[in-house]
């Protein structure tokens, strides 16, 4: 297992990129993340592989839905060997209880995240969803119902980090997307922040994406990376 912060999200369209590229990084130094589009698309077959190449899977299919179906979601995404997985806190505490009980049944214990608020939203979004809260109240408010229901973390925002990791603790595991070394593109990510940033002010894990998988020479970035967070 990698004792590495950083996340590579494999967001490829298909099996053979996603392929090409994780044969071109070290298993011991990053962890990656298989999102919706490349498990629709490649199915837990690919997951397994990735598995069995030796690295830790971050299943990100933020599973959404009534308790018992998403328990069972839950349960067979462990049977998979992954690292870790998530489900959206909105579906509330029953969802979330329902969740845990399934993990902690399981022979494989991944650990069990929630996202809370997506880093592509404002909150102009939020209201145009019925959400009359801030974004970083909605956030505490949904994180503080994770805790409680005994998850072992968030998905946040990186500006969020701060004030999560005051309040719920130095165990709880934060995750944060949009994440973009200095120099690189925004992209569709309204949140950001350099990974050295995000781990100063309490990051567990930084998912990075396109910076990593689009560069001529991944592991030369990823050292990058490493030596910036090192310093």
């Amino acid at each position: 297992m990698s004792d590495s912060k950083i996340i590579i999200a494999l967001d490829y369209s298909s099996v053979e990129e996603a392929r090409s590229f994780y044969k071109q990084v070290d298993p011991a130094r990053c962890r990656v993340k298989v999102g919706k589009e490349l498990y629709t698309r490649a199915g837990p077959d690919f997951v397994r592989e990735l598995v069995d190449a030796g690295f830790d899977v971050f299943l990100d299919l933020k599973f959404h839905d009534i308790p018992n179906t998403v328990a069972q979601a839950c349960r067979a995404a462990a049977e998979l060997g992954v690292w870790m997985l998530n489900v959206h806190a909105l579906g509330g505490r029953a969802m979330l209880e329902a969740a845990r009980e399934a993990i902690d049944s399981s022979s494989n214990s991944p650990l069990l995240i929630a996202v809370t608020i997506l880093t592509s939203m404002k909150e102009l979004d939020l209201k145009e969803v019925g959400i009359n809260s801030s974004v970083a109240e909605q956030v505490q408010r949904l994180a503080n119902l994770v805790k409680s229901c005994n998850l072992d973390g968030v998905v946040c925002s990186s500006h969020e980090v701060s004030g999560l990791r005051s309040t719920l603790g130095d165990d709880f595991c934060l995750v944060t997307p949009g994440i973009r070394p200095k120099g690189s593109e925004t992209g569709d990510q309204k949140r950001i922040m350099t990974p050295k940033e995000a781990v100063d002010l309490g990051s567990s894990y930084l998912v990075i994406g396109r910076p990593i998988t689009q560069a001529e020479d991944p592991m030369a970035v990823l050292t990058s990376i490493e030596q910036e967070l090192a310093s």
